[in-house]
């Protein structure tokens, strides 16, 4: 028996219409005239977004009665239900994932003590139970009349971030703005999604910049959508509107594992697993000078041509995508010739490495599509650091435990080569095109280093020249050579590539490695 058997019928029925009325209250947020503002911005409220998110809209709410304690500053006469923040899980394609969405609405979304502790919450549960976290970001930072622990909500925030980091996949979606230490939470997850004209992040904004260092700039310009996906890197998409955004953070989702100790979620393949790929002759030019669109080459090889690709507008030299082979998930890498010749660079390599170690956490499979002329040359790049920024990408590859293909498209010259997932770093299966070329260096500017002396003391140097050229690629950059050396496991037909790469990751699928005792290695940065 409780207290509330023993009430009257009367009183029970009171008691659960006072509980609907706040629950009702709750829902609807602290005004029409509010809900209103946030549309007129182009922005959905939280429990507007989370119903896009998730399966037929439902949503499992906890902590919706949570209010802050604070007093000061007129605090203690505004205590709304949800402190600013709606916090919960619902299915995404079926499968459990939670999320905390803030409520512009109410104090602007800023994080108090009590919001923090509501996202604290949610993001142990993640954790514990093994399962996706998404953030939807709408907030103006810390409260500034609840002072320091507002602060010390934002660094439990960071602290589970860091510790859930390759355990849980952590996404942020930005709706609004993010400014101030509060974005760090979303550079520390594993994918930042922007919408256009309404998200920003940035640490200090455009007052600030003009006053420190006189330069006038707008928001969207400084710390926008479209800033952040093609300038900094800071965000992987942007999307005009909220709904195209939350479709694709969906789509994102099927790709994942709940968990590190899953694998991707498999799906029925209506694409044949021994389709031929006769296309790839006529797709990438036997001209290694002539560049080509090595998504179309993706498209070709993949379940039903689909694939996401990730981080699209920044470092284009570079392609990273999740998509399927056969149903089960890969993550591919591609050198990109039509952007830069589809040389590494300072961005391309961060780029790439973040990807690997993304995929090598989540137990996604490498394929890596190899046309790559070197590392881009210049002042910039060495005073940049692309020594160390190279590194990264060889890091990630070497230390990445999960099934790894190599396929080499055509040229794989120079550190660049062996930075693309080779043999050497580790590849568990190396294939190559008839057309591919591996060298130190291309044959024009090796023969003018090797026979130099040759060339310049004969009667027609121009001529001596292509002789020493032709000399150079038929003695050590002919196709077969690596294999010859056993650092290709084969030479293939381009037609049969999506047949061998099926094949090749359908028996590394058990693949077991065991690492050392370490607490972590010591990442280039």
């Amino acid at each position: 028996m409780t207290a509330l058997d023993d009430m009257p019928v009367g009183q029970q029925r009171g008691t659960v219409a006072e509980l609907e009325a706040i629950r009702d209250a709750m829902r609807r947020g602290p005004s029409d005239k509010a809900t209103e503002a946030q549309h007129a911005k182009g922005k959905l409220t939280a429990r507007e977004r989370l119903q896009l998110l998730f399966d037929d809209g439902r949503f499992t709410e906890v902590e919706g009665l949570r209010r802050h304690r604070a007093s000061g500053f007129g605090l203690e006469d505004r205590r709304p239900w949800t402190d600013g923040v709606v916090t919960g899980w619902g299915r995404v394609f079926g499968r459990t994932v939670f999320a905390y969405a803030h409520d512009f609405r109410i104090f602007g979304g800023s994080l108090g003590e009590a919001h923090a502790e509501k996202i604290h919450k949610i993001m142990d549960m993640a954790a514990t139970a093994g399962a996706p976290l998404v953030g939807l970001c709408d907030g103006a930072g810390a409260r500034i009349q609840e002072g320091v622990t507002a602060l010390a909500g934002y660094g439990g925030i960071f602290q589970r971030n860091v510790r859930n980091s390759g355990v849980i996949p952590q996404i942020s979606v930005m709706m609004g703005p993010c400014a101030g230490g509060a974005a760090y939470s979303p550079a520390l997850t594993d994918f930042v999604f922007m919408v256009r004209g309404t998200s920003q992040m940035f640490i200090t904004g455009p007052d600030v910049v003009q006053a420190v260092t006189g330069e006038r700039i707008g928001p969207d310009e400084l710390g926008g959508a479209d800033a952040h996906t093609t300038v900094s890197g800071v965000a992987h998409f942007a999307y005009d509107d909220e709904e195209s955004c939350l479709a694709d953070v969906r789509y994102l989702l099927s790709f994942l594992p709940a968990n590190n100790r899953e694998m991707p979620p498999p799906e029925p393949c209506a694409d044949r697993p021994d389709r031929l790929t006769p296309a790839l002759l006529d797709l990438v030019p036997a001209d290694e000078k002539r560049a080509y669109d090595v998504r179309e080459v993706i498209e070709e090889l993949v379940d039903a041509g689909d694939f996401f690709e990730v981080h699209e507008a920044w470092a284009p030299n570079v392609v990273c995508a999740l998509a399927r082979l056969d149903g089960h998930v890969v993550g591919i890498v591609a050198n990109q010739p039509a952007a830069l010749a589809g040389v590494l660079d300072i961005k391309g390599s961060e780029k790439a490495a973040r990807f690997v170690q993304m995929c090598d956490s989540f137990n996604i499979p490498l394929v890596t599509l190899v046309d790559v002329p070197g590392f881009l040359p210049g002042v910039d790049q060495e005073h940049g650091g692309i020594i160390r920024h190279g590194a990264k990408l060889l890091y990630a590859y070497c230390n990445a435990t999960v099934p790894r293909v190599q396929l080499i498209l055509r040229k794989a010259y120079g550190g660049a080569y062996i930075v693309m997932d080779s043999r050497s770093i580790g590849s568990d299966v190396s294939l190559a095109w008839p057309g591919n070329e591996i060298a130190v260096m291309g044959a024009e500017g090796a023969a003018n280093v090797v026979f130099r002396r040759e060339i310049a003391a004969a009667a027609d140097p121009e001529s001596a020249r292509e002789q020493h050229i032709k000399e150079y690629r038929d003695q050590l950059m002919h196709p077969y050579y690596a294999a010859e050396r056993g650092l290709v496991d084969d030479v293939i037909d381009p037609a049969e590539t999506r047949i061998r790469l099926i094949d090749a990751l359908a028996v590394l699928r058990t693949k077991y490695v065991a690492q050392p005792s370490r607490k972590h290695g010591n990442q280039p940065q």
